[in-house]
């Protein structure tokens, strides 16, 4: 998925993560995997409805005019017919309810409408539609979600919740995340699984693996990329760990990832 990002405004930079006009590729229909995200993602199309699938569960494809997905650790296949264009953004755990109203958990590992998750904003794909420029469509985008945390950012602050990500993304360790946190490995798990839908280990795999990503694009653009220093660099033990790491969680190793998506995916 190619995609051209723009900078966000003050009061939204600490929930979205990213806001982007798409392009799946040339083409009558355009394909591209989702991979395993720490992210709420939201996808809009600008004609013609999206088909996802989670890879390899068989009869799981569905189709949406507008898909949020939560935070997962499974590959989706997306496709879109014809016009392969829209508008792609991922919120932080927190962005969830902050700007849409409900917790993450309560989209962890699910795929569903936004009409349905967010009825505020039940027409956006329409009024995004209607538009003629990236511009009118990103400050559109802009101006739903500052209305979303008008009406629900006192959700970001519960239970210390900031605190909680960094102690998770910054430590290899649940039991090393809870000492930092003062609280007990119990406490914190209960408080991710009921905030975010996963566990401690899974969101520190989610974050270790998206490292890997990020390190394996920057080397691919430089045109040499060294999976033993990716490895190494993101934590995991070796390359074979990461090898079977990618395998379990796209489908892919990493080299066969980079090949299909040219090393360049956002």
């Amino acid at each position: 998925m190619s995609a051209f990002a723009d900078p966000m405004p003050a009061a939204l930079a600490p929930f979205v993560v990213a806001l982007s006009a798409y392009d799946l590729g040339p083409g009558l229909a355009g394909v591209h995997r989702g991979l395993p995200s720490s992210t709420v993602s939201i996808t809009i199309p600008e004609e013609e409805p999206l088909e996802i699938g989670w890879v390899g569960r068989p009869g799981s494809r569905e189709r949406f005019r507008a898909a949020v997905a939560g935070l997962h650790l499974s590959a989706a296949e997306l496709r879109q017919e014809r016009c392969t264009r829209g508008v792609w953004l991922t919120l932080s755990p927190l962005g969830a309810g902050a700007l849409l109203g409900l917790p993450a958990s309560a989209l962890a590992g699910e795929i569903a409408d936004l009409a349905d998750v967010a009825p505020a904003m039940a027409d956006l794909p329409e009024r995004l539609a209607a538009c003629r420029s990236w511009p009118e469509r990103r400050a559109l985008v802009e101006r739903r979600l500052l209305a979303g945390l008008a009406r629900h950012g006192d959700r970001a602050g519960r239970h210390g919740l900031r605190a909680t990500l960094a102690a998770l993304s910054g430590t290899t360790r649940v039991e090393e995340a809870a000492r930092l946190l003062g609280c007990s490995r119990r406490h914190l798990s209960s408080t991710v699984r009921g905030e975010f839908g996963v566990t401690p280990k899974e969101y520190q795999r989610l974050v270790r693996f998206e490292s890997a990503r990020g390190r394996m694009v920057a080397a691919a653009r430089k045109g040499r990329v060294g999976l033993a220093a990716v490895a190494a660099g993101s934590g995991f033990a070796d390359q074979a760990h990461l090898t079977r790491e990618w395998r379990a969680m796209t489908g892919y190793t990493p080299t066969e990832w980079l090949r299909a998506e040219g090393g360049l995916t956002a």
